[in-house]
């Protein structure tokens, strides 16, 4: 198999102190660090996702109106507006290592990387089939959105996946583990 990392939004806004800082988020980015440190040759390429809103739109309804409060399920405050701080990767997070970058709900919901494009207009699955990759490794945050939806985008797309579960963040117990039953259920292996 040819095994690639998906790095999921490890943003300055999806970390604590953010617009929407997880619990644990600021550990994933080290994590992550760590682990390309130590191990980035067992993966053929590296990818890594992040939201790239855009600041003149409530981007397809994703941010909550103005005056409105949101419900944190299907809409947000602002966050990870292009061109901030917030939308930056975590700066713990070396991103030497990392082959592709992958934005994604510039002017629309987006929570799977697989909706994103990179920077020359490839989405991830033409970027993976061209690398001959099947099988993907899929960490970062938040567990119950955006790592939930890419995970299982990537099974869908019919990659073998894993989700290592020392390295990701989610935004509430309750949804992150009813999240990873469901990434089980779907043949995703939670390592």
């Amino acid at each position: 198999m040819s095994r690639a990392l998906l790095i999921v939004d490890v943003q300055n806004d999806f970390t604590e102190g953010g617009a929407l800082g997880v619990a644990g988020g600021n550990a994933v980015a080290a994590g992550i660090t760590a682990l390309l440190a130590a191990a980035a040759e067992r993966y053929a390429l590296v990818a890594a996702s992040r939201d790239w809103h855009e600041s003149d739109s409530s981007n397809g309804g994703h941010f909550a109106a103005p005056g409105a409060e949101p419900d944190f399920a299907s809409t947000w405050p602002p966050h990870c507006v292009q061109g901030t701080a917030g939308a930056d990767y975590h700066p713990a997070l070396d991103l030497g290592h990392i082959d592709v970058h992958v934005r994604k709900g510039a002017g629309e919901p987006a929570y799977s990387a697989f909706e994103g494009v990179t920077l020359d207009g490839r989405t991830l699955g033409e970027v993976l089939r061209a690398g001959g990759i099947d099988a993907l490794d899929v960490v970062g945050i938040a567990t119950d959105y955006c790592v939930r939806a890419s995970a299982l985008d990537a099974v869908a797309a019919g990659l073998s996946v894993r989700v290592r579960t020392e390295l990701i963040a989610g935004v509430a117990p309750e949804t992150s583990v009813a999240a990873l039953r469901e990434l089980a259920a779907a043949g995703v292996e939670l390592r």
